[in-house]
């Protein structure tokens, strides 16, 4: 079976051209080397002519070794260790140039796009006569729109994707297949990726031993511009007031973000991480995964929770907490390590 290449090439590059783009500075051109193009990108080992590569830690030292790429971006540090045949891109930051370059090569591979190559409204989509879609606003097959329900221009709205009454959404969005968006407010060049469930009721309920009961959610859910939302994660609407995600933040697949949770902006929250009601994350904190933070906390600006932590009390800004139940980092790893001690003493 030959390989099929899922997005399509906008144009080939030069190197010069690839240089721009990524900050970087040729370090040598070879006497082919205006002739060169760049076609696509790939890892160090498996890179080919035509392909760009990027190198940035000495973990993968042998495969630099091994490029056959075109061109290469790498830190000028590591210039002795690049085969004379590749062109040296030389950057302080070769993954971040490397991004920048594979958008421009391949601008398909940003966000979700139309799964049915189409532009404009499906005959197949279902759209209620109130609702207002601003020219330029692409529609797949499936789709349900809403009464009174708002969409901006450039957004795509993936196949079988449910948008509710009243929702607004911005322009150049993305709104994967399946995903359902009801009791909310979204943002402009905002993606949600397939299967994502915006603006559902909390898990709220007034406990009784003779049984619970269902306490309303009347809130809503306010995306900011930028946002990211990972396939089948879950962002419930408020109860009384709104469950908010500010600008620029990227959540990954999976995650649970609950009722009244208010997220700052640039905040990075990893797949499975769950934030339970009505907890508050600062500017640009980072969940690792699987994290769970839980109701009623702060997380302070710039702080950072590594992976599998449960997060059971406020934590200042800027910190680094670890374990579960979460703590700082050298105090968690402290405690581990004489624990370690203890059971090889007891094996002994």
């Amino acid at each position: 079976m030959s390989a099929a290449g899922f997005f399509r090439l906008d144009r080939p590059l030069t190197p010069a051209e690839v240089a721009e783009i990524a900050g970087a500075r040729l370090h040598e051109i070879r006497s082919a080397g205006e002739s060169e193009i760049i076609i696509g990108v790939a890892p160090l080992d498996l890179a080919r002519p035509g392909e760009l590569a990027f190198y940035d830690r000495r973990r993968y030292a042998a495969a630099l070794r091994l490029c056959r790429a075109t061109a290469c971006l790498l830190r000028s540090r590591d210039l002795d260790a690049l085969p004379s045949g590749v062109i040296p891109l030389v950057t302080s930051e070769p993954h971040k140039a490397m991004a920048r370059v594979t958008a421009r090569l391949f601008p398909d591979s940003l966000r979700p796009q139309s799964l049915f190559s189409a532009t404009g409204v499906s005959p197949g989509a279902i759209i209620h006569p109130t609702a207002r879609l601003e020219p330029g606003v692409s529609v797949d097959p499936g789709a349900v729109i809403g009464p009174r329900a708002e969409i901006g221009s450039g957004s795509v709205i993936g196949p079988h994707a449910a948008i509710g009454p009243d929702v607004r959404i911005g322009r150049d969005c993305s709104i994967g297949a399946n995903a359902s968006i009801v009791c909310a407010l979204i943002g402009d060049r905002v993606i949600v990726h397939p299967g994502a469930r915006l603006g559902q009721d909390g898990f709220g309920f007034v406990l009784s031993p003779r049984g619970h009961v269902k306490a309303p959610q009347i809130g809503r859910v306010i995306v900011q511009d930028d946002v990211e939302i990972g396939a089948n994660t879950t962002i419930d609407r408020g109860a009384t007031r709104d469950t908010i995600v500010g600008e620029g933040t990227k959540i990954d697949n999976l995650v649970q973000i609950g009722h009244n949770v208010v997220i700052g902006r640039g905040c990075v929250i990893v797949a499975q991480s769950g934030l339970a009601g009505s907890c508050e994350l600062g500017d640009f904190v980072g969940l690792g995964g699987q994290s769970a933070i839980g109701g009623h906390l702060t997380i302070g600006e710039g702080a950072q929770i590594a992976a599998k932590s449960g997060v059971t009390r406020d934590v200042p800004a800027g910190a680094r907490w670890s374990g579960a139940p979460a703590r700082p980092v050298r105090r968690h790893l402290r405690g581990e390590l004489l624990l370690d001690r203890q059971a090889r003493r007891d094996a002994r």
